[in-house]
């Protein structure tokens, strides 16, 4: 058995002790993969009668920073197996160089979890500045004068000539209700039938370069796999 990632559902309070720009991470298709007519981001497979398109650049909803904190991939399952198909989120992960297994997120767990409230971060970072020369002043004799602007994420009474200050930034609970809106519908898929929608995934970006999206196939009568489709993708970190 895979040892699956986990993630901390529950919403809490993340100190760092520095805290930067953190990189949107996208999901791009290999040099060898195999895209749809119309779609360069898209890549397909097919198997036991089963066609699977998957996008990992198509998120562009809310919140904007998704890609920041989640792996969103949306996904199109194309039924001509003959059988019943299984949709589960627990049928679908992506496997990185790294062996690990990150897992496919369900909306509806993460909204219970964070149903507390916002997940804040805090962190130190530098005021930008730029010198505009040197006075006369009460600090120990002459000092250079910084000139300075306002940022959301600083205390309004800081003062600009000495070193930066901590802050805290909250996001946005997830998941949104476009999130909801847009995930891929768990339950059935009947043969001739179509399904479509977005698989969030735990994120990727700090840890790998490739990952593999693996799909198991399970009939939804018997109950069991008949077949697995595997997409490859490169990690994009912008």
């Amino acid at each position: 058995m895979h040892a699956r990632a986990r993630l901390g559902l529950l919403g809490a309070v993340v100190v760092l002790a520095l805290a930067g720009c953190i990189p949107e991470t996208q999901l791009r298709p290999t040099p060898d993969a195999r895209s749809p007519a119309g779609e360069p981001t898209a890549v397909v497979a097919e198997a036991q009668g089963v066609q699977l398109i998957a996008d990992g650049t198509a998120w562009k909803g809310s919140p904007r920073n998704l890609e920041t904190r989640l792996t969103p991939v949306e996904l199109r399952v194309e039924n001509h197996s003959g059988r019943t198909l299984s949709i589960r989120y627990a049928d679908f992960d992506l496997v990185g160089a790294s062996k690990f297994h990150y897992a496919a997120l369900s909306p509806m767990l993460m909204q219970e979890a964070n149903a507390q409230g916002p997940t804040c971060v805090a962190g130190y970072m530098p005021r930008p500045y730029w010198s505009v020369g040197a006075t006369w002043g009460p600090r120990r004799g002459w000092y250079r004068q910084r000139a300075w602007w306002p940022n959301p994420y600083y205390d309004p009474f800081y003062d600009p000539f000495y070193g930066p200050r901590s802050y805290v930034r909250c996001e946005e609970p997830l998941p949104t209700q476009d999130m909801m809106d847009r995930a891929l519908p768990e339950g059935t898929l009947e043969d001739g039938g179509t399904v479509s929608g977005f698989l969030y995934f735990q994120g990727v970006g700090n840890r790998e370069r490739q990952v593999i999206l693996q799909a198991q196939l399970v009939d939804a009568k018997t109950n069991q796999p008949f077949g697995e489709l595997s997409i490859p993708f490169q990690v994009r970190r912008d």
